[in-house]
């Protein structure tokens, strides 16, 4: 995988180029599985299996390819315990920490508004 390096130039940091490395991050963490990671892994350390087990739905290959981008962008901090079998924990790092805040945000946006999303969409529907 290709990545641009930050050179601290202001286009870096725009989310509206193509090229910026802030697009590039953000395209990693705006998907629902890393957001679901997050919220679950809100001030806990958990294993794989654990993780598994709180988000309905998700595949073995898709927490582990969201576990391994979020850690290649320092939001999760994987620790490997020298055990047979070894175990394997996750906890959300500082700037993980800092980013739970905006999506408990999401949460509450979503909460607030579901019934009137709901409403929406059965109008557009029909």
């Amino acid at each position: 995988m290709v990545t641009k390096q930050f050179s601290d130039a202001p286009e870096d940091a725009d989310l509206r180029r193509a090229d910026s490395l802030a697009r590039e991050i953000f395209s990693d963490v705006a998907n629902k599985w890393a957001l679901l990671i997050i919220s679950v892994l809100d001030e806990r350390t958990l294993r794989f299996s654990e993780l598994r087990r709180e988000i309905d739905g998700i595949s073995h290959k898709m927490l582990t390819q969201n576990l391994r981008m979020m850690e290649r962008n320092g939001l999760v901090e994987r620790n490997v315990h020298p055990t047979v079998p070894p175990r394997v924990e996750y906890a959300l790092t500082e700037p993980g920490q800092g980013l739970l805040k905006t999506v408990d945000g999401m949460c509450d946006w979503t909460h607030r508004y579901l019934g009137h999303i709901e409403s929406s969409r059965r109008r557009f529907d029909a």
